[in-house]
């Protein structure tokens, strides 16, 4: 999605994940940047809130997402954002990223974000909490829901990822477009 930027209210990114088994939602409404680390921490409140709930025996995530931005496949915080999530959470992380231009093919887009939009199309976005309430207010006749909190975390731009810190990743690039598609697994503790 696109950050919304007001002058008096401030910015207002949303972010989601959508459970595909489940019909179920999750957005994080940030206010500071738009960057891996705000795009893990949605991932993190939603299995946090949601999806350990929804899938308790799980030891494995698979993650579509897009191929540019917060999340693109290219990003190095993304993936090192990622591993440290898997560490936490002690599940392996697949992700396979939309190839370039096709991103609206990921089901985010059409069966969650458009009935957001739907939802709060032509009513003033004027506060956090209109914004937070309107996104969870969406439902569907097919059971979507949609869970929706404010995240005031501070997630600066222009972190660098160092070849060291890569290189501590534990990750495997699958066969077919390793660049794309790929698996973090929980490193042991230490």
């Amino acid at each position: 999605m696109h950050d919304f930027i007001d002058r008096d209210l401030g910015k207002a990114i949303p972010c989601g994940v959508y459970d595909l088994a489940a019909n179920e939602g999750w957005m994080s409404v940030g206010v500071d940047h738009d960057t891996a680390a705000f795009a893990v921490e949605t991932l993190r409140r939603w299995w946090r809130r949601m999806g350990r709930l929804a899938h308790p025996g799980a030891r494995r995530l698979l993650v579509t997402a897009d191929g540019g931005g917060s999340n693109g496949s290219r990003s190095r915080l993304w993936k090192l954002e990622l591993q440290s999530l898997a560490d936490e959470l002690g599940l392996r992380i697949s992700v396979c990223h939309f190839p370039p231009g096709t991103s609206k093919w990921n089901k985010i887009e059409h069966r969650m974000f458009c009935h957001v939009t739907q939802n709060w199309r032509g009513r003033p976005l004027v506060s956090h909490e209109v914004v937070v309430n309107l996104i969870g207010a969406t439902t569907t006749g097919e059971g979507l829901s949609i869970r929706s909190q404010l995240d005031e975390g501070r997630y600066p731009t222009g972190i660098r990822v160092s070849d060291e810190q890569m290189g501590a990743l534990d990750i495997r690039r699958d066969v077919f477009h390793g660049e794309w598609n790929y698996t973090l697994s929980p490193r042991p503790s230490k």
